[in-house]
């Protein structure tokens, strides 16, 4: 009878001691909240931050419903939801600049996403085929990519209008003179139009040349190749002066390569304060954009949501997020799958 009741206060003794270890590990990680943003890499990002967080660490998170401009106007005035994963940081450089300079945000991570970007993208047998490197090359050769309605003239497919980047592109076409070079600036119409343009092209081993941007799935799909511009940036003046603005404010556009995207992890001062056993991790995740792009692919072709592809990249690339962590909690996170 001793020996039953000892071993039953032992037991006792043993889950207390482990339910106050339980609750240091979330005491010092507490609550968090994270902006599950309205495109496919942000809600996958948000979603592993998640599990990883509360399987790893302790926390318990809170996925809220956000999009760039809201998430950093509520991050930097209410301090609130505590993590952006993935916030495309050029469309709020100036406030978040002042932001972080006034102590209220952190760019916890300046690249969480490898080889992300915005260009000029062809078909990758094309390319091989024709060792195309440069948008030099790309342009000496328009009978590769006749355009539909006049053969003799190839198509570059360019932003649909009311996109930002259709001025860019439009600006950069004249300022490489393809049209002088029998180019043709072809406008798809919409976001739909765009992608059927490359799905219909390379689904037929057709070439394609135009505008897109990755991590996307249709990059992960076709293997695009990313063009080099072969000359550098512009600068930020011209740019920004020139570049963007609709032809009447950009006269003489000058040869340049697309501004950088910058990309960052943004958090609060309060996550860091209340959160900074996590930190750590936020601060040192780094998606390969080949892996991100399959990502993209899984989530178009099995219409999953965030948190089933956060799933399969934890259960699929664990040689890739197991570096984030410690080996101690890579264990937690693995026995929770």
């Amino acid at each position: 009878m001793k020996r039953v009741f000892g071993a039953a206060f032992t037991m006792a003794a043993t889950v207390a001691v482990g339910l106050s270890w339980a609750t240091i590990g979330n005491a010092a990680c507490g609550k968090v909240s994270i902006s599950e943003m309205n495109w496919a890499s942000a809600s996958l990002m948000a979603n592993v931050d998640k599990i990883i967080l509360e399987k790893g660490y302790g926390c318990e998170v809170e996925l809220v419903a956000g999009d760039t401009m809201p998430t950093f106007t509520s991050m930097n005035e209410k301090g609130a939801p505590d993590v952006a994963p993935e916030l495309w940081a050029n469309a709020v450089a100036v406030p978040l600049k002042k932001a972080v300079g006034e102590k209220r945000l952190i760019v916890a991570n300046e690249g969480p996403i490898s080889g992300l970007g915005e260009g000029w993208w062809l078909s990758p047998y094309t390319a091989k085929k024709h060792n195309l490197k440069t948008a030099a090359d790309v342009i000496a050769r328009p009978d590769l990519f006749p355009y539909a309605e006049d053969k003799s003239k190839g198509a570059f497919v360019g932003c649909p209008a009311g996109w930002g980047c259709q001025l860019v592109n439009q600006n950069l076409f004249r300022a490489f003179e393809m049209e002088k070079k029998g180019w043709v600036l072809v406008d798809p119409g919409s976001a739909a139009g765009l992608d059927g343009s490359m799905n219909k092209a390379l689904t037929r081993n057709e070439s394609w040349f135009g505008y897109y941007w990755s991590p996307t799935s249709l990059i992960g799909k076709h293997s695009l190749t990313k063009v080099d511009f072969g000359v550098p940036f512009v600068g930020k003046d011209h740019w920004d002066n020139c570049i963007v603005k609709p032809e009447k404010e950009c006269a003489n556009p000058k040869k340049s390569a697309w501004t950088t995207s910058v990309v960052n992890t943004v958090v609060t001062s309060n996550f860091k304060k209340n959160a900074s056993v996590a930190l750590d991790y936020i601060s040192g995740r780094v998606y390969p954009g080949s892996v991100m792009n399959k990502m993209l692919v899984f989530m178009d072709t099995e219409k999953a949501q965030g948190k089933d592809a956060a799933y399969e990249f934890l259960e699929k690339y664990s040689n890739v997020w197991t570096k984030w962590v410690s080996p101690d909690v890579a264990k937690k996170i693995k026995a929770s799958l």
